[in-house]
C-alpha cells in the first residue's frame, strides 16, 4: 500500500480510539452512539448528495445501494453489541478482543469453509492471535475463581467477552460489505446510505427493546456524543476511501493499529488495570493481537 494509505489508515485508527473512549465513559453507551450516529448523519448525508450531484447525479447500481443497507444494519448490531460489551467490561479488554476476533474469523473461514491454506506467516499470525486473546483475558484464572468460589478478574467475565466476540464478528461483517460496496458507489454516497440505515435501526431498536427515547442525558452529554460520532465518521470515511482503493487485506489488519492505543488508554487513563504490571500484560497482549494481524495480512 502507498505511504498516503498507511497514514489514512492510521488517523482512522487515533479517531477510532477517541470515540470508543467516549463511549466506555458515557453513562449510556447505546444512546451515546445512537446520538452520535444521528448527529453524523446530519453532516454525511448533504455531503452526499453533493457528491452525487457532482458526479452528474449517476443511477447507482440496486446491488451497491442494498450493499450499503446491509452495511448499516451490521453497523447497527455492532453498536448494540458494543455498548453490551463496555456496560460489562473494561475498554483495555473489550476493544482489543473486538478488533482481533475479525481477521481471526476470516481465517477460520477461509481455511475451514473455503480450503485455503495459511503460509509460515500467516500460521503465525494465528499464533500470535491466540496468545494475545488468552494473555488478555486469561480464561484460567476464571476457572481457577470459579472453583474457589471468588470473583474473576476486572473486565474479564464472560459477559463482556461473549459480546466482544459478537461485535468483532460485526466488524468482519461490514467491513467485507463495505469492501464490495465502494466499488460500485464512491465512498461518500455509499456511507450517507449507511449512515441513514445504521442510525434508524438504532434508533427504532432503543425505543422497542430498549424503551424510552434516545435523548436522554442533557445537553451536554448530547453535545459529546454528536462530536464523537463526527469522529467516528470521519474515521470511517478514512477507511471506506482506503477500501476503494486498496486491498482488504492489507486496510484491515492495519486498522487493528488502535488495539495498542486503546490498551494503553484504557489501562493508563482510564484506570482500568491495577497496576503498572497489569498494565503491561494488557497493552503486551494487544500488541500480540496486532502483529498477529499483520501477519496474517502478509502470510494470510
Amino acid at each position: 500500500m502507498s505511504p498516503a494509505i498507511i497514514a489514512l489508515v492510521g488517523v482512522s485508527a487515533i479517531l477510532h480510539v477517541a470515540w470508543n473512549v467516549r463511549l466506555k465513559t458515557a453513562g449510556d453507551p447505546l444512546r451515546t452512539a445512537t446520538v452520535g450516529l444521528l448527529g453524523a448523519s446530519l453532516v454525511i448525508v448533504p455531503l452526499g448528495v453533493g457528491a452525487w450531484l457532482l458526479a452528474g447525479r449517476p443511477a447507482y447500481p440496486p446491488e451497491g445501494i442494498a450493499l450499503g443497507l446491509a452495511s448499516g444494519l451490521a453497523e447497527a448490531a455492532y453498536f448494540i453489541f458494543l455498548a453490551a460489551a463496555y456496560r460489562r467490561g473494561d475498554l483495555s479488554v473489550v476493544y482489543p478482543l473486538a478488533r482481533g476476533t475479525a481477521p481471526l474469523l476470516a481465517v477460520a473461514i477461509g481455511v475451514g469453509l473455503l480450503g485455503e491454506r495459511l503460509g509460515v506467516a500467516g500460521s503465525v499470525g494465528v499464533i500470535c492471535l491466540l496468545a494475545g486473546f488468552l494473555v488478555l483475558q486469561r480464561p484460567w484464572r476464571a476457572l481457577s475463581a470459579s472453583r474457589r468460589g471468588s470473583g474473576a478478574d476486572p473486565g474479564a467475565g464472560r459477559g463482556p467477552v461473549l459480546f466482544a466476540v459478537a461485535t468483532g464478528v460485526m466488524i468482519a461483517t461490514y467491513t467485507a460489505i463495505d469492501r464490495v460496496g465502494t466499488r460500485l458507489i464512491d465512498p461518500v454516497p455509499y456511507a450517507a446510505i449507511l449512515w441513514v440505515a445504521g442510525s434508524v435501526i438504532l434508533v427504532v431498536w432503543i425505543a422497542v427493546a430498549a424503551g424510552g427515547g434516545v435523548l436522554r442525558d442533557g445537553p451536554e452529554a448530547n453535545r459529546r456524543a454528536v462530536v464523537g460520532g463526527l469522529l467516528t465518521l470521519a474515521a470511517y470515511l478514512c477507511i471506506l476511501v482506503a477500501l476503494s482503493v486498496a486491498p482488504l487485506s492489507g486496510v484491515a489488519p492495519l486498522r487493528e493499529s488502535a488495539t495498542v492505543f486503546a490498551a494503553a488508554w484504557g489501562s493508563i487513563r482510564l484506570g482500568e488495570a491495577v497496576d503498572r504490571g497489569e498494565s503491561i500484560r494488557r497493552i503486551g497482549a494487544s500488541v500480540l493481537i496486532v502483529g498477529g494481524a499483520l501477519l496474517l495480512a502478509i502470510g494470510g
